[in-house]
């Protein structure tokens, strides 16, 4: 079974420099549409009750969050677990 790190792994080695062309050249404006599309996704699953197909649009979604993480870590702005770290903080506040 592949890992949440596999996933990161994955993200560095498409957006590396010899990379995939077309994630090499995306940036946050570009990826809204996909985070959307994705996003509806996951409610046609919950709405049809497919749990099998809700765990792989949850999936697509968690990509999608982690392609707009990456480019910031990229530039340097922050980081998953800076991301992480705001979630946990919002839930135990």
């Amino acid at each position: 079974m592949y890992t949440f790190e596999d996933l990161k792994q994955i993200m560095k080695t498409l957006r590396a420099e010899d990379g995939c062309p077309w994630d090499r050249a995306q940036d946050h404006e570009t990826l809204k549409k996909h985070l959307v599309e994705e996003c509806a996704e996951v409610l046609e699953a919950i709405d049809s009750g497919d749990t099998e197909n809700l765990c792989e649009e949850l999936g697509d979604v968690l990509m999608q969050v982690l392609f707009n993480i990456h480019m910031e870590e990229e530039a340097g702005r922050f980081t998953t677990d800076d991301v992480t770290d705001h979630v946990v903080r919002k839930l135990i506040f």
